[in-house]
Parts: C-alpha cells; structure tokens; sequence
C-alpha cells in the first residue's frame, strides 16, 4: 500500500466525520456538546447572534441545546473561546485569534500604507467606510481579487493618482468602476455620474477603434457637441439611467456604421443623396433607427445635404391583453417561490404600469404607512397600493436590510443593487421580470392602456408620475371614453 494512500486514509479516520447538525459525511472542524461539527456548520454556529433562552444574555449563540435550540457557549458547555484578542468582539476568529473586521482593517492598512508605514491621508476614509460596513467578510473575499490589492498600493504609493481621469484611464476597468464608487461614497473623490463616466470611457475606446481618422473625426464631433453635452446637461438634473447612455452607445455604433457603409458605395458624407439614405433604411429599419439623431446632426451643422429621412411605425403589434395581464399578477400574487424583490417589482410593472427604468430609481421613503393605509409616491398625491401588493411591500420593506448587500447598507433605494450606492441594474430586474414571465414593456402599456380606460388621463398622470400629453396620447389611441373631459375642481 503506497504511503500517499495510507496518509488519507489516516486523515479521514481522524478527521472525516458525520456533522450532527446537518447530517453530511465531512472534515470536522469542532468537536461540541452536541457532536462533530463541520466547516460549514461552524462557520454559520459563529454568525448566530441574539439572546441566548436559557440565561438570557444577548450575544453569540453557537450552541445547541437537546431540543436544537441555540444556545450560547456557557450554557451550551462549549470551552473554545469566540472572543476577539484585540477588540473583544465575540464571533468567527481568524488568524491570530482575530475577528473578520480586524483582519480585515489590518489588511487595508498594509495595502493602504504610503510607504511612511502609515495610511495614505487621503485614503483614511476609505479605509473606515470599508471597515465599518457590515458583513466584512465580503471585502476580505474581494481583497482575494488580485487586481485589488495592486490597484490599492498604486493609490496609495500615487503610482496611480487619486483623480477621476486617471482611474478612468485604467485597463481594468471593472474594478476600477466598483472602487471608484467606493472612493465618491467616502468622499475621496467627488461625486460624478457613474454611468456618464462609463460611457465616456467606452467612447474613448469606440473611436480609438476607429480606423479611418476621418470617420473618427466625425464621430468625435458629434459625440462632444451633440451626446456629450445633452448627457452631461441631464446628469447636472438627476442620475442618467442605462436606457439613456445605452441609447446613445447605439447612436455612435450606428453612426459609424453608416458612415462604413457610404464609404463601401464610394459616396461620400457631403455627397450623400436621398437614393442612399432610403437604401440605408430599406432594410432593418428598427437597427438604422438609432442613426437618425446622427443624420439629423449632420444637417444641421450642413455636413450633408438636407434630405428626407424615412420615417416608419416601430410599435409592438401585439400588446399584453389585459386578460393575459390579470392572469399574470393573480400569478405573481401566489407565487412564494420566487424573490420578494422580483414579484414586487412585476407588480409595479401590471399593477401600477411603472417602467423598469423609474422602479429602481425608487426609494424607501416612496412608501408612506400611516399604520392602517399604504401609499406610494408615484406622482401628487400618492396612489394608494391595494391587498395584497400591499401586505408583499410591507414584508419586502421589512426584509430589506438583511438580504441588502453590505456595500450598500447606509443607501435609500428600495432596490438597492451591488455597487456602493447605487441602485439595482434595470437590464438585471428586466431580465429577472421575463424569467418570471411578465414582460416588462408589454406588461406596462397593457396597465397604462386600462387605467386611462377607467378615469381620465390627466388624473391617471397626475396619480402615476406620467406627463399628461402621453396618458392623453394614450387615451385617444385606445378610445377612452373621457378624451373630453376637462381637469380642475369641478365642485366649485
């Protein structure tokens, strides 16, 4: 018998055991009052807190008393101590007897130190707002990213400088994102539009791409002079949202698509006839659309000629029926299966015909419960949320703080995403309300449809945060019975 053999099977006599609380055949990392415990059972026993029902004290409760309860160490006669060698905190202990928060800041201050062996000055707040949040495990397991540490010591060496354009200038540019947002939110850096400043830099590399310089000439001007100034004009309002820079991502592909697509006819821009623009569009007429606002630029500052640009009806032939839309929240409804988080937001989507776009832009402070009624501010005055959406957004609302992701913790939104204040990724919602089955587009026009069929499109606007030109657009379309009706106090 080999000696790489006997050695496992040595190990396995004395270490593999059966967990006694989950049953599983695995290496034992405690041996308690109540059996062999494994990694993961130890893991957890260390994250149980509360008060402990046999003495009453609030603290750790890894133990487990006969009838399964938790209990605390003492009463549970568990000799291993929990406490932190340097603040005292009672919980998982890692190397040198320390808790997951003090390993983690001795971790940041290595990486952080300037060289004089201390913090860099600028980056102190950094360090206490990733050691103050809770749940420090996560940022120990994103230090494990070898992109991160180095990224850390360049700051804090100045090898990289603490400014927003060389961060943007860095080639790995999804952790330069994530901990960017970490350096606004702690005030090392000021506060900036994050999407815009995604989208500057992949425009940068769009026209770095591009290999005729002419193109790129062209390309360049209509960015700076025409999206750039728009989006950073809306940024200065509010934060921009993915439908808009994704918008204007098209814009520019599309663009130099046409621009490729000229120069593959010999045409040039300036020689660009109405022939050529009605070919462009002959065919895919939905994926040439985003060129329109590039053509209309064009003209306008007479780099071609003023020509007719085709103009076709892209909307959705087959709406969501509303039988179809019933069906789907009377689903939604009773489904316990799926996220809290996800039925919620199909509900504001059937129910309340919100885009994807405005709910998670949502705060906590939209809902109002004055203990018997809940409302949401959608529009002036808050609309109110019928049984039992209303019952499903209490319980979210209560759930909220443990399923939110630590990063996050201190911020408003009502769907908190995974970047420091920010909120959840509307393609990532939208993707997660088509897995459910409720498409989120056809789901909101077959709601806004209905509602303007049941009261008048101004009161539905005012209600639901809709201009009242679109709810009345709406009204006509479906023949609405009140496109007549005149909005104001009608009892005086």
């Amino acid at each position: 018998m080999s000696p790489a053999y006997n050695s496992r099977e040595k190990y396995e006599r004395w270490h593999i055991r059966t967990c006694a609380r989950c049953g599983r055949h695995a290496a034992k990392a405690a041996n308690w009052s109540d059996g062999p415990i494994c990694r993961t059972c130890y893991e957890r026993a260390t994250r149980d807190r509360g008060r402990c029902p046999s003495c009453g004290t609030e603290r750790l409760l890894p133990g487990r008393d006969t009838a399964g309860t938790a209990i605390c160490r003492d009463c549970a006669g568990i000799s291993r101590d929990f406490f932190c060698d340097r603040c005292g905190f009672e919980g998982l202990l890692l190397g040198g007897r320390l808790c997951e928060r003090c390993t983690l800041s001795d971790r940041l201050t290595a990486l952080l130190d300037d060289g004089t062996g201390r913090i860099h000055p600028q980056l102190i707040p950094l360090h206490q707002l990733l050691v103050s949040l809770d749940r420090p495990k996560s940022r120990l397991i994103w230090l494990r990213n070898p992109q991160v540490p180095a990224l850390l010591r360049d700051l804090a060496t100045g090898t990289v400088p603490l400014t927003h354009d060389a961060i943007q200038a860095l080639p790995n540019w999804r952790t330069a994102a994530y901990l960017r947002d970490l350096l606004m939110d702690s005030g090392v850096l000021p506060h900036l539009d994050r999407r815009l400043l995604l989208f500057e830099r992949w425009l940068d590399q769009r026209i770095a791409t591009t290999t005729d310089t002419e193109h790129a000439r062209i390309l360049q001007h209509f960015a700076t002079w025409h999206q750039l100034r728009k989006l950073r004009a809306k940024a200065a309002r509010s934060p921009l949202g993915t439908s808009t820079t994704q918008e204007s991502r098209q814009q520019i592909t599309q663009a130099g698509a046409f621009l490729v697509w000229l120069a593959a006819r010999h045409v040039t821009l300036d020689a660009c006839t109405q022939t050529d623009l009605d070919a462009w569009h002959a065919e895919k007429y939905a994926t040439r659309r985003p060129a329109q606002a590039f053509l209309r630029w064009c003209m306008d500052t007479r780099r071609m000629p003023r020509l007719t640009i085709p103009n076709r009806p892209t909307t959705n032939p087959h709406p969501m029926g509303q039988h179809q839309r019933i069906t789907a929240l009377q689903r939604v409804l009773s489904d316990d299966s799926t996220s809290p988080r996800v039925r919620l937001a199909a509900c504001l989507v059937l129910l309340f015909a919100q885009p994807v776009s405005r709910i998670v832009r949502m705060v906590t402070d939209d809902v109002v419960h004055d203990g018997r009624h809940v409302a949401l501010r959608l529009g002036d005055p808050p609309t109110p949320v019928p049984e039992p959406v209303a019952a499903l957004l209490l319980d979210y609302l209560q759930a909220l703080p443990a399923s939110t992701p630590a990063i996050n913790q201190d911020s408003p939104w009502l769907f908190p995403g995974r970047r420091a204040s920010q909120p959840m990724n509307p393609g990532t919602l939208r993707d997660a309300l088509r897995k459910l089955g409720v498409p989120a587009e056809k789901g909101r026009t077959s709601a806004i449809r209905q509602l303007v069929l049941q009261a008048p499109a101004p009161v539905i606007a005012q209600a639901l945060g809709y201009h009242d030109k679109s709810t009345t657009r709406i009204a006509t379309d479906a023949g609405a019975p009140w496109k007549n009706y005149a909005p104001g106090a009608h009892g005086r």
